[in-house]
C-alpha cells in the first residue's frame, strides 16, 4: 500500500496542467512522503525518501539529486517533530508542511539557479500553499487506505 501511494503520487505530479497552472500543482510526493513518515516512522524514513527523490528526479527531468535532497530534508523534519505533528488538528499540520515545504522549494530554485535555469518569477513558491490546502483531503484517503488495509 505504501509503494502503490508513491506511485499514484507520481502519476498526479505528471498530470498534465496549463502553463498558468504548474507552480501551482501540490507537492503530492513530498506530502505523501510526510504523511507516511507521520504514520509509520519506523518503516517509512529517510532512505525511502532518498529512493522517492530519485524516482521523482527521473520522473520530472529535474537536476540528480535535486529532489531527492529536499524529500530527506522534509522526511528528517517530519521524523524529528512526529510526535508534535501527529497530535496537531489537520489545519495546523497543514501550515506546518506548508512551512516545510517552502525552504524545499527555496532549495529547488537555488538548485535550478545553479544548472542555470531558474524560475522567472516567485510563483514558484505556491506549490507549498496548495499542498498545504490538499493535505486535509490526501491524510483523509491515507489514512482509510491504511486502515482499510491494516498496513502497520
Amino acid at each position: 500500500m505504501i509503494l502503490l501511494s508513491f506511485v499514484a503520487a507520481l502519476l498526479l505530479t505528471g498530470l498534465a496542467l496549463p502553463d498558468w497552472a504548474v507552480h501551482w500543482r501540490p507537492a503530492w510526493v513530498a506530502m505523501t512522503l510526510a504523511y507516511w513518515c507521520l504514520a509509520l516512522p519506523e518503516r517509512v524514513g529517510l532512505g525511502a525518501a532518498w529512493l522517492a527523490g530519485l524516482v521523482l528526479d527521473a520522473h520530472t527531468g529535474a537536476l540528480l539529486g535535486q529532489n531527492a535532497l529536499s524529500l530527506v530534508a522534509l522526511a528528517y523534519l517530519a521524523l524529528r517533530m512526529n510526535r508534535q505533528l501527529r497530535v496537531f488538528p489537520l489545519l495546523q499540520q497543514s501550515l506546518c508542511l506548508a512551512l516545510c515545504l517552502l525552504p524545499l522549494q527555496g532549495f529547488a530554485w537555488w538548485a535550478r539557479d545553479l544548472a542555470g535555469t531558474p524560475p522567472q518569477h516567485w510563483t514558484f513558491l505556491m506549490s507549498a500553499v496548495t499542498s498545504a490546502m490538499a493535505w486535509p483531503l490526501l491524510f483523509v484517503v491515507l489514512r482509510a487506505l491504511r486502515r482499510k488495509y491494516r498496513v502497520v
